[in-house]
């Protein structure tokens, strides 16, 4: 689906529908630009039917060709701008910057819904946000609202018509704010679809090779430098969490390396991602019931490929950014990792393997280490499918949040806020730690019940040194995260691809 701008008349739009946004008034009728627009307001408004509240839709078809050529038009409520003044304080955006993100997945929900291919988005007037963050905003929804898989599901003519060719933004004048909002929201949401496609694809299709394929991918794409470390690399490096993690599964473990860079004399973020691309537990087997949905585990690898897309086709100036994703599968078998096994991680340190599902930190470890030996980055963040103990604690409306750098933590909650992709930090502490030690080797991957998120970033940050690390917990958010109309209710979501990328957008 192409998502461009354009400031052709909106009579003589031919295309599928028509969207326009109001805002609700006090006890007076919503006010729109369009006066024969305004004429249908007017008749919902006196019928009960349509106030501008947010969240409410108003469709209907024009009969007068000479009013409007399209054949449907859509209202879509904003609701009062002076209560987001009040709730969200002076110089607050966040939730209006949201607002627009579900304003724009109602669009693209509705012309799904009426089989629109051709659709036209009038960009509001707001009295909060600027041209170019409404623009984004709403061209982040309209992409990520328009998200179908149907790849393997057999094709019928009325499938088809459901998807959405082509979205024109509409402005009477096409500043650089309106241009740069719709390709910053575009890129965004491209990326982010791009991180759903790959936790949507089955574990007999996304293995650990179709991973370093894609990675290779993204380099020839972009330019970017690609390292694909193989099995025989990995034991050379003695990099024991991740062949630890392997020795059940037939594939072959890949770690996926990619580098932007821009000079040497710029600071360099790393980007690391679990990249488990199916969780059985290993020999401590999961139970059947959903284990379906441990395709999902690699969800924070596919974050950082889509955030590489997107800083691909942005190139940000003054930063280099390298992206690891280590990823295997964990499944049980004749050589595979027993509980009680001792493990060595690249650098030598010692795990001793409590439980064979507390994998994922294994292969993090290994990332970890070796990344921050070799590339010296000024501040790493990793983002993993890491505890069910992120679930009990926040439920599936925040990502879990740890680090052991106070700067960087609040850089990291400011662009989830504005991303739409909200964080809630834990503590980390010797108390924590304490929980992880083990008695026959240096480590060990899981302490009691208690704290479990907690102790699993403690187990990371024994690989980050004093390097400024943040560590997202997203077993809760990556799929079945907060209904929105721009996020499925069902299967993934995608976050941390426009999190990672406000962040790096925002570097300083």
């Amino acid at each position: 689906m192409k998502i461009k701008q354009t400031s052709r008349q909106i009579e003589k739009f031919t295309g599928d529908m028509v969207a326009y946004f109001v805002h609700q008034q006090d006890n007076k009728k919503p006010a729109c630009t369009n006066k024969y627009i305004q004429k249908q307001i007017d008749l919902a408004y006196r019928a009960g039917d349509f106030s501008g509240k947010e969240g409410e839709t108003l469709l209907f078809y024009p009969s007068d060709g000479k009013q409007l050529a399209t054949s449907r038009a859509l209202v879509v409520g904003l609701g009062k701008a002076e209560e987001a003044k009040q709730v969200n304080g002076p110089g607050s955006s966040d939730a209006w910057r949201d607002n627009y993100r579900q304003a724009g997945g109602r669009v693209s929900q509705a012309a799904m819904k009426a089989k629109a291919k051709k659709v036209l988005v009038v960009i509001p007037d707001s009295f909060i946000l600027d041209r170019l963050e409404v623009t984004e905003c709403l061209a982040e929804g309209l992409g990520l609202g328009s998200y179908e898989f149907k790849k393997y599901m057999k094709a019928d003519e009325d499938d088809n018509q459901h998807q959405i060719d082509e979205i024109l933004l509409y402005a009477d004048q096409q500043t650089q704010a309106v241009k740069k909002g719709v390709k910053f929201g575009a890129i965004a949401s491209r990326a982010a679809l791009t991180a759903r496609d790959m936790a949507n694809e089955p574990g007999n299709v996304w293995t650990p090779s179709r991973f370093a394929e894609y990675g290779r991918e993204l380099a020839k794409k972009y330019g970017f430098s690609c390292t694909v470390l193989s099995k025989s690399g990995m034991a050379r490096l003695k990099m024991g969490g991740i062949l630890g993690v392997n020795s059940g599964s037939a594939q072959p473990p890949k770690m996926v390396i990619l580098e932007y860079k821009t000079s040497t004399r710029n600071p360099t973020l790393m980007l690391v991602g679990k990249g488990l691309t199916f969780d059985s537990g290993g020999i401590s087997l999961k139970p059947p019931k959903g284990m379906e949905e441990m395709k999902f585990d690699m969800c924070g690898g596919a974050a950082v490929l889509g955030a590489m897309q997107a800083i691909g086709e942005e190139k940000p100036k003054g930063l280099n950014v390298v992206a690891i994703v280590p990823t295997t599968e964990n499944l049980p078998g004749p050589s595979a990792l027993k509980p009680g096994d001792i493990i060595t991680i690249y650098g030598g340190k010692t795990v001793e393997v409590i439980n064979t599902d507390a994998e994922g930190r294994l292969i993090l470890a290994d990332a970890l280490a070796y990344g921050i030996k070799k590339f010296k980055p000024q501040a790493v963040i990793d983002l993993a499918t890491l505890t069910g103990a992120v679930v009990i604690g926040l439920g599936h409306h925040r990502t879990g949040l740890l680090g052991n750098d106070n700067a960087l933590v609040k850089k990291v909650l400011t662009a989830g806020d504005r991303s739409g992709e909200p964080l809630w930090q834990l503590p980390l502490g010797p108390e924590y730690s304490k929980q992880i030690k083990s008695k026959v080797a240096d480590i060990k991957n899981v302490g009691n019940r208690a704290a479990g998120t907690i102790t699993a970033a403690a187990f990371l940050q024994e690989f980050v040194g004093d390097v400024p690390w943040a560590h997202l917990d997203i077993a809760g958010t990556a799929y079945g995260f907060t209904e929105k109309p721009y996020i499925p209710n069902k299967g993934p979501s995608g976050i941390g691809v426009r999190t990672l990328l406000e962040l790096v957008r925002n570097w300083k």
